[in-house]
């Protein structure tokens, strides 16, 4: 009966969601402040239907009831439960009920957390968000129902994929679609805003803090991504340009430059037309990645006619919810006004910069990922569009993006000094460079490639030396520098933090490209071999049982210096219901270096092939993710965004030109 609930709840949704989206509007339509009202409790009924709807296919999972056949397709008897638990989002039909899991989320954050808001323009939030809910419910209840019943019931399960159990399979996805679903708030933020006619710098006060929620969580979803697949996929890569990684990455640029569009927006009332456009690609790439990947469409592009219905439904959702949204911007848009003017050196104009950067940088994925399964589509033949690309061109774009985030929080409001400004950064780029010259010469090898990277990684962070040193200088306000740095706002400091943690970034993607040096060997009992400075000795190899997998367990021991520092247990799995191999790969971690070890094949001699590698300072990367996700919260809980906020703004009180 279970199932037939969960069905039956969705049912129920579908019905509330439809409430939720028309009596909102309408009533902010038409001044009716008693539809207006029902906005929060229809949120609330909807939340707490697909909720238990979402609970009622997890015990189905938890119990085994392999009667269901999304349960019987994703589990089995044998599958640990935190993989069952897992297995609720391993699987199309199931990611769906997440999606929408996640969008009522928001949607009761958003009800709850933004009372302050104007009750018509709240109400056409909620009422956005209550059409995106009906598209998502009507696709899963037509084409993707993860409760439909197996007759008769499987003696047991196929397993949940081997590939997806892992840790980071129970956290990764979660937070992955909380960063997808997050930008429906800006979206409909947007839309609502579109529709009143409300595009000022209140409208982007109050989507602010929304916006850098989503980036926050998708930041953290798509470096636990990249984490997990550098230790699961056992050849040490930490990005492929993957088309499902592509998907991810291309909200997240989008969002990028949303965030910083809708600075210029707050402070200075221009780029209104060009962050409503953000909103909408923001979200818009947040629905075709989240279909394309869920459809088949990335590993087959004749997915759709394997199933015609839901290739049918997907590309009508996106026509209606993208199409639609778009056609109210072209009708609005020209009614909104340009803003303030912004000279050729000003902040504006960085951020200008910023925003064309990663628009084109998006640009360049979309088409990367895309064009190989139109020609594909349209039978011209197949291409493969892969890391040489992806590499050149977005490290071509990358590079002045970083080369202004460092000139960017230094430049003043509308107008500043390009002199003044240089003689301010006299000795960033010259110390920045020499810097990396350094750290080329101290692993032995200067290249030009890693040169340039890292002294953008030491130049964004000399800038942001000059930039705080600047701000904490004695001022009549206060006196001590502990004053002075409390009276600077949370939201400078986010944005500090945030570009600290992409200069860490850049400085391990730097390292780890350039240095990073792997061996394939033939090892067997108390065999042993070298790779810069360390000794790896295989000791033995024995036959392991896991709960739904046999295993072959090296044992290493590795050493450098005479001295042990490290026992490596790499294992070769097999899953017995899938028959899969899998190699597990065993890693020594500290922040200057990885030490990585994996299993291949056995040879017939009875000896294995083992991937060694060493990493230089491959956990910055994921450091500076996480940095980059501190400087988020730091910015979103700056106290200006707890307040409630007028519609009206003294542009005169930013004619002096002032950085903040």
């Amino acid at each position: 009966m279970i199932p037939e609930l969960g069905h039956f709840l969705l049912i129920l949704a579908l019905g509330v969601a439809l409430a939720q989206g028309a009596l909102p509007l309408a009533g902010a339509h038409r001044g009716r402040a008693d539809w207006m009202a029902m906005a929060r409790p229809l949120a609330w009924a909807q939340f707490a239907l697909v909720t238990a709807s979402f609970v009622c296919l997890t015990v189905s999972f938890v119990q085994y009831d392999f009667s269901v056949l999304y349960v019987a397709s994703n589990s089995n008897s044998a599958t640990p439960l935190a993989y069952r638990m897992a297995g609720v989002w391993g699987g199309h039909e199931g990611s769906l009920l997440l999606w929408l899991f996640m969008l009522n989320v928001w949607t009761v954050a958003v009800a709850g957390f933004s009372q302050r808001l104007p009750k018509e323009f709240l109400a056409r939030i909620i009422g956005v968000l209550g059409l995106v809910s009906v598209g998502f419910l009507l696709f899963t209840l037509i084409t993707s129902n993860p409760f439909e019943r197996l007759i008769p019931a499987a003696a047991d399960g196929r397993d949940l994929n081997p590939l997806l159990q892992d840790p980071g399979m129970v956290v990764h996805p979660p937070m992955l679609y909380m960063g997808y679903v997050g930008f429906s708030v800006a979206y409909a933020f947007a839309i609502a805003a579109l529709l009143g006619g409300q595009l000022d710098n209140a409208w982007a006060r109050w989507t602010r803090p929304w916006t850098t929620a989503a980036w926050i969580f998708l930041t953290f979803g798509i470096g636990l991504g990249s984490w997990w697949a550098y230790n699961e996929l056992g050849w040490g890569g930490w990005w492929f340009w993957d088309p499902v990684e592509n998907a991810s990455f291309m909200p997240w640029l989008v969002g990028t430059a949303l965030i910083h569009s809708l600075a210029v927006t707050e402070k200075r009332g221009s780029f209104k037309v060009w962050t409503v456009l953000l909103a909408i690609m923001a979200f818009s790439l947040s629905l075709l990645g989240t279909f394309l990947v869920r459809s088949g469409v990335l590993s087959s592009v004749h997915a759709f006619a394997t199933d015609p219905r839901r290739g049918l439904f997907i590309l009508a959702f996106l026509v209606i919810a993208i199409g639609a949204s778009l056609v109210l911007y072209a009708w609005r848009a020209p009614k909104v006004g340009l803003g303030q003017r912004f000279g050729l050196v000003s902040k504006e104009s960085m951020l200008m910069v910023n925003n064309m950067l990663l628009a084109v940088a998006t640009g360049a994925v979309l088409l990367g990922t895309l064009y190989p399964l139109f020609l594909d589509a349209m039978g011209l033949g197949k291409i493969s569009v892969g890391p040489p690309y992806f590499d050149t061109v977005f490290g071509m774009l990358m590079a002045p993006l970083l080369l202004m985030m460092g000139i960017g929080p230094l430049v003043r409001w509308k107008n500043d000094d390009a002199t003044s400004l240089a003689r301010r950064l006299r000795w960033a780029a010259p110390l920045s460079l020499a810097a990396a010259l350094a750290v080329g010469w101290a692993n032995g090898r200067i290249s030009p490639v890693a040169t340039g990277g890292l002294a953008l990684a030491f130049w964004i962070v000399a800038s942001l030396v000059v930039d705080l040193r600047e701000r904490l200088r004695p001022t009549g306000h206060a006196t001590s520098l502990l004053g002075r740095a409390r009276l600077l706002p949370l939201a400078m400091i986010g944005m500090m933090v945030a570009h600290f943690g992409v200069a860490a970034f850049a400085f391990g993607v730097a390292m780890v490209k350039t240095y990073e040096i792997e061996r394939d060997v033939k090892m067997g009992p108390d065999t042993r071999t070298e790779l810069n400075g360390y000794t790896f000795r295989m000791l033995s190899m024995r036959e392991v049982e896991g709960p739904n997998y046999a295993a072959v367990r090296g044992q290493i021991e590795v050493s450098h210096g005479g001295k042990v520092i490290a026992m490596l247990q790499p294992e070769k799995r097999i899953y017995r219901v899938q028959n899969n191999p899998m190699t597990e790969a065993a890693v020594d971690s500290n922040m200057l270096r990885d030490l990585y070890v994996s299993m291949g094949e056995q040879l017939p001699s009875g000896e294995w092939v083992v991937r060694v590698q060493h990493k230089p300072f491959i956990n910055w990367i994921w450091a500076g993710c996480l940095i980059m996700m501190l400087g988020g919260v730091l910015a979103a809980s700056d106290k200006r965004y707890r307040v409630r906020q007028t519609r009206t703004v003294d542009y005169a009180g930013m004619a002096d030109g002032g950085r903040a």
